[in-house]
């Protein structure tokens, strides 16, 4: 009866020293799984702070793409800005495809950890109640309260497992924890990946837009400085062409009252009579007055129309100067007030994590 006891004794101190020893690797497990799943929830909820702070720039470069569809004329062009912008629109987009589809995987690796958590929970808790028990066995003497009588006990078998199994049991429970916590790293290293290159992409994409604005407001300042000087210099050329054309009028209106005294001076003279009706050289320069005075209005007509047709291109082209400054203008202000009004600083919170900590303007 003694060797009995004292082999039971060592066999349940045994069995004692393996279930702790177990339960220590289960437990030890299962706060490092604990840590993990906190660890891709905390990754995982800067994801979608990331993934919804896309709205804002990808908002903005569509309306900016939407602004600059109301440019006019020659300015409605697919010019440097215009690509940037598209460029922008499809690398912004791009990197909300590859959130989201790191958000599907990060809800699918949280389900493997919470069933790998959950069966380590489990295993800890039947492991915790089996340790109670032996302790209490281990301790259990003949003057023990609680002794009794169990007629046909040692008939009862309802073990389910064999030590090995046992083992394997929770072995199996620990290597499935690992594995799914090994996933869960590499997620959270993808994802880290991922924020980091969404991030560089987005912000230098973000400045090349910028720079591509300035550059064009820049060149349509200019072109516009340039339309606007060409159409003083064209005003004051029209200013002269009228003061020209009001000149020649006048000095045309001046010759009529000499041609008049002329012509009047030969008509009276066409009165004499007889012999005194004489081609004296009175009527010799009266003659020549008047055809002088003729040729010097055809030639004083001939220049009026010419500058009044040079006063008509000066008008058309003033008009046109005016109309091209109108858009040039336009350009500006949607380039200039509406775009880069909307772009002073990055459109995205830069308080969503340190590892998606993004650059200020």
């Amino acid at each position: 009866m003694y060797l009995f006891t004292l082999i039971y004794s060592r066999q349940i101190e045994q069995r004692v020293e393996d279930l702790n020893f177990m339960k220590t690797e289960v437990n030890n497990e299962l706060h490092a799984m604990a840590t993990e799943t906190a660890n891709v929830k905390e990754y995982r909820r800067m994801l979608e702070k990331a993934y919804n702070d896309t709205t804002s720039p990808l908002h903005i470069a569509e309306e900016c793409l939407l602004h600059r569809e109301k440019r006019n004329g020659i300015d409605l062009v697919n010019d440097d800005v215009e690509k940037s912008l598209s460029k922008e629109v499809t690398i912004i987009k791009r990197c909300q495809g590859r959130m989201k589809k790191l958000l599907e995987k990060a809800y699918v690796q949280l389900k493997m950890n919470r069933a790998a958590q959950h069966n380590l929970e489990i295993d800890s808790k039947d492991k915790h109640h089996a340790q109670g028990l032996d302790d209490r066995m281990q301790q259990l003497r003949n003057s023990s309260a609680g002794i009794g009588y169990y007629p046909g006990i040692e008939n009862v078998d309802n073990t389910i497992t064999i030590p090995h199994s046992w083992a394997r049991y929770s072995e199996e429970n620990i290597m499935r924890s690992q594995k799914e916590r090994a996933a869960s790293e590499r997620l959270r290293g993808e994802i880290d990946g991922c924020l980091r290159a969404c991030a560089s992409e987005m912000w230098n994409i973000f400045n090349g837009v910028n720079n591509a604005f300035n550059t064009r407001v820049r060149e349509t300042t200019d072109a516009r400085n340039k339309l606007q000087a060409h159409l003083q210099r064209t005003m004051q050329e029209i200013f002269d062409m009228e003061r020209n054309i009001h000149l020649l009028r006048k000095a045309i209106q001046d010759k009529e009252n000499p041609m008049k005294v002329a012509q009047t001076r030969l008509d009276e003279r066409t009165r004499r009579i007889h012999v005194e009706i004489c081609h004296d050289p009175v009527m010799k320069s009266l003659t020549r007055e008047v055809n002088e005075i003729r040729e010097s209005v055809r030639l004083l007509k001939e220049k009026l129309k010419s500058c009044e047709l040079s006063l008509a291109r000066l008008v058309k082209t003033k008009a046109t100067l005016e109309h091209d400054i109108g858009v040039k203008e336009n350009s500006i202000r949607i380039d200039s007030q509406y775009c880069l009004g909307m772009r002073k600083g990055f459109p995205m919170d830069p308080k969503v994590g340190p590892i998606f900590q993004m650059p200020t303007c």
